[in-house]
């Protein structure tokens, strides 16, 4: 910006100075204006942060609903033509849809995969507690315990705000015999003091499985937290990850590995002691479907077993990291990356 010209004055004798306030000191406003500033930065250390609000962008792309920016994902809802509500993570362009709701019926799996991994309800000794780590929009964890009212069900779920929304948009709500624990995962198994008849995976970070829980340490730890004959459910996207490190890795943990097609995802039931019985899975998942009369028939869902191909001299992966630096890795990986 150019300056503007200076006006010529006469030149005239200057008048004899008065004598200055304190006022019109520099030396008093620089003092009022330091004490501002201080005032200032004390009141906004002595308010709280407040907690993360949607923010108010649905003008900004059709249907969504809201946006949230939580510390660890953008996390967005939107309203689909057919009435469904889409949940998906990411930041800019870099989005993945991570559940699909329908809002009119709380046991409707409208992603087949969430279907699959029912498949734990034929496998597992009893049907009395069991735990998914990764809630996402809630569906397989707000299905198995709308369906099976007695089973005692805890999500584990790392970020408060993806639990918020799931409450809020979703209706999916801590009650009797449904926990909802804000932690990581393997963190809050470590320290968990029971045993489950199934364990549930879903957790992903973009198209990836978090690194700590994709070991065999991990796996070992689970396989640790499961009742005899417990199974745990692994839900694996094979195109964007390591398909046979993930089965490797898991099948360090367990003796047996059985794979659901699931268009496009694999689900995988691990388990130790002897191989099941495929007339017997049959039987049990008849027995339970008349008992409890699932939306999703348990003989359908053991229909769709197959053997992928994989390559089975891939080596399982490890911590490979001290106690300390693990937690510390597990923390920058926690952080939402932009």
């Amino acid at each position: 910006m150019s300056k503007r010209a200076k006006k010529t004055q006469p030149v005239s004798k200057p008048a004899p100075p008065k004598p200055r306030s304190i006022a019109s000191r520099p030396a008093f406003w620089a003092a009022i204006a330091i004490l501002g500033v201080a005032g200032a930065a004390f009141a906004w250390l002595a308010v709280p942060e407040p907690a993360p609000e949607p923010v108010a962008v649905a003008e900004l792309e059709p249907g969504l609903i809201t946006k949230v920016e939580s510390l660890y994902n953008d996390i967005y809802v939107y309203k689909q033509n057919d009435g469904t509500l889409l949940l998906s993570f990411g930041a800019a362009r870099l989005r993945y849809v991570e559940s699909v709701v329908n809002p009119n019926d709380e046991l409707d799996l409208p992603v087949y995969y969430t279907q699959s991994m029912t498949a734990g309800l034929a496998y597992a000794p009893t049907l009395e507690d069991a735990v998914i780590i990764g809630l996402g929009g809630g569906r397989t964890a707000w299905y198995l315990h709308k369906s099976v009212p007695e089973l005692k069900f805890t999500a584990v779920e790392l970020d408060p705000e993806v639990a918020r929304v799931a409450q809020t948009y979703f209706k999916v709500e801590p009650g009797p015999n449904f926990d909802l624990v804000i932690e990581d995962g393997r963190v809050w198994l470590s320290r968990a003091d029971k045993k489950f008849d199934f364990i549930l995976v879903d957790a992903y970070r973009g198209p990836f499985v978090p690194f700590h829980l994709l070991t065999t340490e991990f796996y070992k730890m689970v396989s640790d937290h499961l009742k005899p004959g417990g199974v745990v459910v692994q839900n694996v996207e094979p195109s964007t990850m390591l398909f046979d490190s993930a089965v490797a890795t898991i099948g360090a943990a367990f003796q047996n590995l059985d794979f659901f097609e699931s268009r496009g995802n694999i689900v995988i039931v691990g388990y130790n002691g002897p191989k099941r019985d495929e007339a017997d899975l049959r039987r049990v998942a008849t027995e339970r479907q008349s008992q409890y009369n699932f939306r999703y028939d348990l003989a359908g869902i053991l229909a769709r077993r197959y053997e992928p191909k994989w390559d089975q001299a891939t080596k399982p992966m490890t911590d490979d990291f001290a106690p300390v630096e693990y937690l510390k890795a597990i923390e920058r990986h926690n952080e939402k990356q932009t």
